[in-house]
């Protein structure tokens, strides 16, 4: 079992690091982008309204924990199943197999992280100028 795991791990970290001139080596650039698009436009509006610190309610408030977590799959929904598409694009081209725990675990690297990221800095940074 360990093994098996251990594979998996080892082969989407090669993916990963496959480097620049891996088939559709944009996408390294293109979702965090974007993810980082949807997380700026977000954290903005939540700094305008006098929204909480996103990552700091999702943690320490279990009252909006459920309905901040969806909120954050609107935004980033579309851009997590674009990275399993273009992983899966991907991985047909490189091994010619599909690997699904691997373009889930790709695409919440690629996707969700880098949202997650983005919206904790954004949000304060905005926050803090709103205030002055």
């Amino acid at each position: 079992m360990l093994d098996f795991i251990l594979d998996i791990w080892t082969r989407t970290w090669d993916d990963i690091t496959s480097g620049r001139h891996a088939p559709l080596a944009f996408r390294f650039i293109l979702q965090p982008a974007v993810a980082g698009f949807f997380a700026f436009r977000v954290g903005r509006q939540g700094a305008r309204d006098g929204g909480p610190l996103y990552m700091w309610a999702l943690v320490r408030d279990g009252v909006q924990r459920k309905a901040l977590l969806r909120e954050g799959w609107a935004h980033i929904g579309k851009v997590f199943i674009v990275a399993i598409v273009m992983d899966a694009i991907y991985q047909f081209i490189s091994v010619r197999w599909f690997y699904p725990g691997e373009a889930v675990l790709v695409a919440v690297v690629l996707a969700v992280l880098p949202y997650l990221v983005f919206r904790s800095v954004v949000n304060p940074l905005l926050h803090r100028r709103s205030r002055r």
